[in-house]
């Protein structure tokens, strides 16, 4: 089957009140009838950012969630709030949470289920570092970062779930993995979920989110594996960003 383009903006903590109307204004008559295009603001600016997208087709997300439903949890943002506020995607597992904040994959797993359980779609970030890759630790690390995703979620989760690859040492370095690394580890991950089951492998979008830029958008889509991209900051410029969407 052709699995259709995703191309995702994860704008971290960038933002202003400013920056979503003019981006947004901008980004919002992009014309892209034959793919999917998200962004995913800081939880601040999720409501003035689904109000400049009304009407346009494009999806809005959220950078991440809490592990619990609701309560005396300071500071934290439920899935429910951000089912709320008209979110349908939320970024879990990336490598900034995992290294920043210790989040662990049974957490991410505990995460994921709160998404998932509100009707939202799941980013599942997974990733290696550079010593890791140096080690030749790439594929059990990133089959790892899956087990438990793989092993605890059901059919009707996994109809709701996205994968971005994100080559950790290729985050905000400038560097970029080559078309063949990327597809390499593409092909790798699409096994993983073709062992839990072929439908999986054949529907599941696996996104690749390591410097995704104008210049070498169209040959990473371009790879039988890659189902778009997970893009930093290049989603932060609006002429950048139309055009990685396009390629």
């Amino acid at each position: 089957m052709v699995r259709r383009l995703l191309v995702a903006g994860n704008w971290k903590m960038n933002a202003s009140r400013a920056m979503v109307s003019e981006l947004l204004g901008q980004l919002a008559t992009l014309s892209a009838t034959d793919r999917d295009v998200l962004v995913c603001p800081p939880f601040p600016y999720l409501v003035p950012a689904a109000a400049e997208l009304a009407g346009s087709g494009i999806l809005m997300g959220a950078q991440n969630c809490a592990a619990e439903a609701f309560g005396a949890f300071t500071g934290e943002v439920s899935a429910a709030m951000l089912a709320d506020v008209n979110c349908q995607y939320v970024i879990l597992g990336h490598s900034e949470r995992r290294s920043l904040y210790g989040e662990t994959d049974e957490l991410v797993l505990t995460k994921m289920r709160q998404v998932l359980d509100q009707g939202l779609k799941v980013i599942l970030c997974v990733g290696e570092s550079l010593q890791e890759r140096q080690a030749g630790q790439e594929e059990s690390v990133v089959g790892g970062q899956l087990a438990l995703a793989l092993a605890k979620l059901g059919d009707d989760d996994w109809k709701q779930m996205v994968v971005a690859y994100e080559p950790v040492w290729a985050i905000g370095t400038g560097e970029t993995a080559t078309p063949a690394q990327a597809q390499a580890m593409h092909a790798f991950i699409r096994a993983q979920l073709a062992a839990r089951a072929e439908w999986i492998a054949a529907e599941t979008r696996v996104l690749y989110g390591g410097s995704v830029k104008a210049d070498n958008a169209a040959e990473l889509f371009s790879q039988p594996d890659i189902d778009g991209g997970l893009v930093g900051g290049a989603s932060l410029d609006v002429g950048q960003f139309t055009a990685i969407c396009m390629a």
